[in-house]
This record gives C-alpha cells, sequence and structure tokens, in this order.
C-alpha cells in the first residue's frame, strides 16, 4: 500500500509539469509522460518489463482526455481554437487513433520505442529550422478531404507513441501558415479525441493481458492515470494562459529542446 501511494505522488508530480506544458504547447503531455512513467512503472515493478512501454503509452493517452480538455477549454477563451477546420481534423485524428491502439498492442516494444525516438528527433529538427526560418512561404490549407487524410497519419501515429497529437499536428498545421498559437489551441482540442478513441483501442486490446482487479483497464494502469489527471487538469490552464503571451518563436524553441530531451531519455 505504501509502494502504491508513492507511485501515486510520483505521478501526481509528474501530473502537474505535464498539465503546464500541455497547455503552453497544445502536446497533450504524452512526450514527457510516456518515458518518465516507463521509468516509475519499471521502479515500482508494476507492471512485466515487455510490457512498461504499452501500458504507459496507454495510461498517457488516457490521462490526455482529461488534460487536453482542460489545455482546449482554456485556448478556446483565449480564441486560438480555429473551428472552422477542427471537424475535419478531429474526424481524421479519430480514425486513425482507433486503429493504431489495436496495432501497437501487437507490435515488439523496441519498435514502439523505435517509432517514438524517430518521430520526436524529426519533428525537433523540424521546429528548430522554422522557428529560425522568418520568411517562410505561405501556403494554402489542402482540401478538407485531404486534410483528414494527413490528420489521420498523423493521429494514428499520436496514439501509437502515446501522445496527444500536437507534437505532430502543430507542425503541420504551422507548415499550411496557420498561426502558431492556434495550431495549438486546434491540437489540444484535437488531443481529445485522439486521447478519447486511441485509448478506447488500448483498453480493448489489454482486456486479455490485465483485469480490473489488479487496478487495470485494459493496458491502462489506473492508479498512475489517477495521479497524473490530480494535477494535471489545474495545471493545463496556465500554460495555456502562458502561450497566449509568449512569442511564437520562444514557443517553438521551448518546444523543439522538449522534444530532443524527450527522445534522448527514451533511447536512454
Amino acid at each position: 500500500m505504501n509502494e502504491l501511494l508513492l507511485l501515486f505522488l510520483y505521478c501526481a508530480i509528474l501530473g502537474a509539469g505535464v498539465g503546464f506544458l500541455a497547455g503552453l504547447l497544445g502536446i497533450g503531455g504524452g512526450l514527457v509522460i510516456v518515458p518518465i512513467l516507463s521509468s516509475i512503472l519499471l521502479y515500482f515493478n508494476s507492471v512485466p518489463p515487455h510490457q512498461v512501454i504499452v501500458t504507459a503509452v496507454a495510461t498517457s493517452l488516457a490521462s490526455i482526455l482529461f488534460t487536453s480538455t482542460s489545455s482546449a477549454i482554456a485556448h478556446h477563451k483565449n480564441g486560438n481554437v480555429p473551428w472552422q477546420l477542427a471537424p475535419w481534423i478531429m474526424t481524421g485524428v479519430a480514425l486513425g487513433s482507433l486503429i493504431s491502439g489495436f496495432i501497437a498492442a501487437v507490435l515488439p516494444e523496441k519498435w514502439v520505442r523505435m517509432v517514438f525516438f524517430v518521430s520526436v528527433i524529426l519533428i525537433a529538427l523540424k521546429m528548430i529550422f522554422s522557428g529560425n526560418n522568418t520568411n517562410q512561404p505561405t501556403r494554402t490549407m489542402p482540401n478538407k478531404g485531404l486534410l483528414t487524410v494527413f490528420t489521420s497519419l498523423t493521429g494514428g501515429l499520436s496514439a501509437m507513441i502515446g501522445i496527444g497529437g500536437g507534437a505532430l499536428l502543430v507542425p503541420l498545421l504551422n507548415f499550411f501558415a496557420i498561426d502558431m498559437k492556434k495550431a495549438i489551441g486546434c491540437a489540444s482540442a484535437c488531443g481529445i479525441v485522439i486521447a478519447l478513441f486511441g485509448s478506447i483501442g488500448y483498453i480493448s486490446s489489454g482486456s486479455a493481458h490485465f483485469s480490473i482487479q489488479d487496478g487495470f483497464a485494459g493496458f491502462v494502469y489506473l492508479p498512475a492515470l489517477f495521479g497524473i489527471v490530480c494535477t494535471s487538469w489545474f495545471t493545463a490552464p496556465y500554460g495555456a494562459k502562458a502561450t497566449h503571451y509568449l512569442p511564437v518563436t520562444t514557443i517553438k524553441k521551448i518546444f523543439a529542446l522538449l522534444l530532443l530531451v524527450m527522445a534522448a531519455n527514451m533511447l536512454r
């Protein structure tokens, strides 16, 4: 019982930082949660070692459902959610994330880890170079159908590696000349959809491996989930408020640095 309480406290501390970053960057927090929660689960022997990553990913997605909701509400109040595009983007990420929850459950752990590492490194490099380029050409958004295809791919990859989608959606939307702050706001809203459908996939596919009596809903580890959510819900609005005032270039640099740190930690 003492170990379970200590795990809960560790996750609550993690959730406080994750909530602020989720609001600030629209990333949902999975880039931080997955590597750190993996270490926590290993330390407490909460799950078999070969299922640590998939459990961390699934629990991360479930927590993002709450964190992204809190963040999206704050961004909406600041007028940073482009609702004219959001339904098409949400449709794409919903399709991709639902399917990927089943795919990731049967992939070898090393494959999921490598997908995570390669994805975030490429995203970080893109954000660094785009952040230094002040003369980017203006691009037009693709048609709604093509936009849905693009976002289904980003949603699927996001759910597979346990992130809310901002790390992939923000660079994509920013590439098509959507304002950085509005891209972050849209990613926060879409994080809700990715987390919901991705969690359904992980809960369904994990029900054969874990039971609710052991503290699991499929692959979602409930003590860790509750610990993260109990603080992240309250800190996310503060991050969203900071986004409203920080310069875009500063946000991009923070975004890229976070990605590089998390990629290095996951590789280790």
